[in-house]
């Protein structure tokens, strides 16, 4: 359940990611009623390997760490960025998950979560905040690819350069 004082929150940090010259605050309180808030402590997994997604997730406060490999012998490949969303590639292709999502950091994580059910009612009643939703699914993917190809470029050059 969100509370009053949650949503007054959450209106201005969704205002505060998309276009608000496009999305009303009025919008982003209708938005907020296909949702809910969860907080996810630190060190416990949001989503797991092989799971299929059947959320969405918006990181609102703290991190997430993306895992690979068997809890015993985990690699981090990828963090999550507050703001961002996070579940999106195996919630659209429906695909098994191939990397773990744990809250890290000092704090719990607050994520809202729309459920597919939701997210299926909210591209059929209202179709313009499912498309500003694949907008901001595209900006956070890109956010995560740029940060790791660069930390791939920069491990790349340091390989390259330990023999010179």
């Amino acid at each position: 359940m969100i509370t009053e004082q949650d949503r007054e929150h959450l209106i201005g940090f969704l205002g505060g990611r998309v276009d608000c010259r496009v999305l009303t605050r009025r919008e982003i309180n209708d938005f907020l009623d296909y949702c809910e808030l969860l907080s996810v402590p630190t060190g416990q997994i949001i989503a797991d390997i092989g799971e299929v997604g059947e959320s969405l997730y918006f990181l609102l406060e703290g991190e997430a760490s993306l895992i690979v490999g068997p809890r015993e012998n985990e690699v981090e490949v990828g963090r999550i960025l507050t703001g961002e969303m996070l579940g999106e590639m195996s919630f659209f292709d429906r695909q098994p998950r191939l990397v773990r999502l744990r809250s890290i950091g000092k704090q719990p994580a607050r994520l809202l979560r729309l459920p597919r059910l939701m997210y299926e009612r909210l591209r059929l009643e209202r179709p313009f905040l499912a498309v500003l939703l694949l907008e901001y699914a595209l900006i956070s993917l890109d956010h995560l690819y740029r940060r790791t190809s660069t930390d791939v470029a920069v491990l790349n050059q340091y390989i390259h350069n330990i023999g010179k």
